[in-house]
């Protein structure tokens, strides 16, 4: 088994103290007890102590002299400022902020320098005349092993080797149900023992609970906390699906308004209902020739700031399922200058805290939340999701209300240990391996590129029109291919790159294909991407005609609240009429659901919305598209497609949303 590395870089602009320095600390860490892999390395400027935190993911914390204040220059004799003590760490905590940073002093200075120092992310201070080298030491490494303690994994994995006999739930009873059994023994063999054995429930006190936790689980929500740049983090087994439900019942009072991306994923539509919030929908920007959904234009978003200053929520998707980032500082300042709290869906971005490539993050722009799918881009097991507070005003008793109504009382105890896991991985080797996957999709863009035939989009491909001018940036790790003229339609191409090449992608469009580049994407991976598209570009196929869906109808009028239509009984009506002709009928009547086609996964009605024909006109192409798309809310009478919409009684004894 692989052991860690970890590096700590030492700081001094005398070379004789400072090689004294780094021989002091790396003999204690030979002589004491070293299961973390301590080694010291030193420079003496802080532009060498830049460079080598920027190369280095192995280091973990950094010792920074405060004689910093008195830099000398490299020419002989000079005594020109180079760099302040204070100046230093801000730099190292703006561009690593996971790192600890501690500061050696003199001690008649201790109270000036510490002063200096106060509100910045320092751990701790070392007097530089004492030179207790196993001192410092034993406190740089307790420190690192805090930052190594998963308190959940710890206290399941002890409670798994402690072999209890189960008298609790699960049935499987650690799997012994299934263990002997020769109809299921081979679904205990596939996942094996330790699955099963650590597969327990809330009777086993010592692994705490997550609906009110104090023990374990709790600390390590707060560790995860500090290292995601929280006030507070919560642990969610439901997904981010269930994250959004929560903060929107938390923060939504029944007919506050909401104002929402009308491209947010489904769980946000979903939360509106629930919450019976007044929605204001907010259509997002379209790139037309890659049918890629953006971001919603800055200008609406501030318009309707202005415009519905009584909003008590702002919630918006960052980054995009295909990598575009907001500029989210400008927003949020609005949103705040005007009462409303902002809520970031980053479902796709839970790594970003971790390089400085990809921040700042939404906690980092001022947002009051932020969820996390932990699971889609990080090393947690699937549905597990984190929850982000900076709210100020966070009401705790009654977001622990909330997360109780939705959170199962039966956890899945595996996801909750991954979630502790996937924390401490990003702490202490996000930066690693998050420059890893930068350069492996640099390599990649270059390759595809080489082919040809495929190319790969960048920002100004993918922008659109109405976004160009809004300071939109791109996540590099969603690789967007324009596949066009590979000869294929997007159906082929993915059939053979899985049948052939045995390579899942992760979405498309009708001429693109979206490639996700993890902390897991290793080169052989990149290796066997590359030859498979080089081999098909070698085919030297014609370009084929590919044809587009019709663009989604811009947002109708809402005229009801979603929460009193989605709960009214309703009324089916073909969305087709005896002549198999879009049936006129439905115009102007309101639904009662809401129509997903997926892909792309937007809303193209919501409950308490009104119909117009071009609606309909969608939803028909919809169903009658070659390409297979699932229209999510349809409801089928026998073999004819139908939507519930509202009775004329029950829109009679609805209230009507004032305009």
């Amino acid at each position: 088994m692989k052991k860690p590395v970890s590096r700590i870089l030492v700081i001094n602009d005398e070379k004789l103290v400072l090689k004294e320095l780094i021989k002091g600390l790396n003999a204690a860490a030979k002589s004491l007890e070293n299961p973390l892999g301590i080694s010291f390395i030193g420079v003496t400027t802080a532009h060498e102590s830049l460079q080598a935190i920027e190369a280095d993911g192995d280091i973990q914390a950094v010792v920074v002299d405060d004689t910093l204040y008195t830099l000398k220059n490299a020419e002989k004799g000079s005594r020109s400022l180079q760099m302040t003590a204070l100046e230093l760490v801000q730099k190292i905590n703006r561009f690593r902020p996971e790192l600890n940073i501690y500061i050696l002093i003199a001690q008649e200075q201790e109270d000036e320098v510490v002063d200096a120092l106060f509100s910045e992310t320092v751990d701790g201070y070392f007097y530089r005349e004492e030179r207790d080298y196993r001192g410092m030491y034993r406190i740089l490494n307790a420190q690192l092993q805090e930052k190594a303690r998963t308190p959940f994994y710890d206290q399941l994995k002890n409670y798994v080797l402690m072999a209890k006999d189960a008298w609790h739930t699960p049935g499987h009873s650690s799997g012994d149900s299934l263990r002997d059994s020769p109809w299921t023994n081979d679904f205990y063999e596939f996942f094996g023992e330790h699955i099963f054995r650590a597969d327990l429930s809330v009777s086993v006190p010592m692994l705490d609970s997550l609906m009110e936790p104090t023990g374990v689980i709790a600390e390590a929500q707060k560790i995860a906390a500090k290292a995601f740049g929280a006030r507070r983090t919560f642990f969610a087994t439901n997904g981010t699906s269930t994250a959004n439900k929560v903060i929107f019942q938390t923060l939504l009072a029944p007919g506050e308004k909401l104002l929402l991306d009308r491209n947010c994923h489904k769980s946000v539509h979903h939360g509106v209902v629930l919450s019976g919030a007044h929605p204001i929908y907010l259509d997002s920007s379209v790139n037309k020739k890659f049918s890629v959904y953006g971001p919603v234009p800055k200008q609406t978003l501030l318009n309707a700031i202005e415009k519905h200053p009584d909003a008590r929520v702002l919630i918006l998707t960052n980054c995009t399922y295909d990598g575009l980032r907001y500029d989210l500082s400008p927003i949020i300042q609005a949103a705040h200058a005007k009462g409303i709290k902002v809520i970031i869906d980053e479902a796709w971005y839970g790594f970003a805290r971790f390089h400085p490539a990809f921040r700042p993050t939404a906690l980092e722009a001022g947002a009051d939340y932020a969820t996390q799918s932990t699971h889609k881009v990080l090393s947690a097991f699937s549905q597990s999701s984190m929850i982000h507070v900076n709210d100020p005003d966070f009401n705790e008793h009654l977001f622990r209300e909330n997360f109780n109504m939705h959170t199962s009382t039966s956890p899945q105890y595996s996801m909750i240990a991954s979630l502790d896991v996937a924390r401490k991985q990003a702490m202490l080797e996000g930066y690693k391996l998050l420059s890893r996957t930068l350069e492996l999709a640099k390599e990649v863009r270059m390759q595809i590129n080489s082919t040809g035939v495929f190319r790969v989009l960048e920002l100004p491909d993918l922008l659109p029109d109405e976004v160009k001018h809004d300071n939109i940036q791109l996540d590099p790790t969603k690789v967007t291919v324009d596949i066009s003229r590979c000869g294929y339609t997007v159906e082929e191409l993915i059939q053979e790159l899985f049948e052939r090449y045995n390579i899942q992608v992760e979405k498309s469009t009708f001429n693109t294909l979206t490639l996700l580049f993890t902390i897991g994407t290793t080169r052989s991976k990149v290796s066997r991407l590359y030859d498979a598209l080089m081999r098909i570009a070698r085919e030297g196929r014609a370009p084929r005609r590919l044809y587009q869906s019709p663009q989604i109808p811009y947002f109708t009028d809402l005229k009801y609240l979603p929460r009193d239509a989605f709960y009214c009984g309703g009324e089916l009506m073909p969305l087709l009429d005896e002549q198999e002709q879009e049936n006129t009928h439905l115009t102007g009547r309101v639904c009662a659901d809401q129509i997903t086609p997926y892909p792309p996964g937007i809303p193209v009605l919501v409950p308490g919305q009104t119909i117009t024909q071009d609606v309909i006109h969608y939803l028909v192409c919809m169903l009658r598209s070659q390409k297979r798309v699932e229209v999510h809310g349809i409801v089928y009478d026998g073999y004819l497609p139908c939507l519930r919409l509202l009775t004329l009684p029950e829109e009679k004894g609805l209230k009507k949303l004032v305009k």
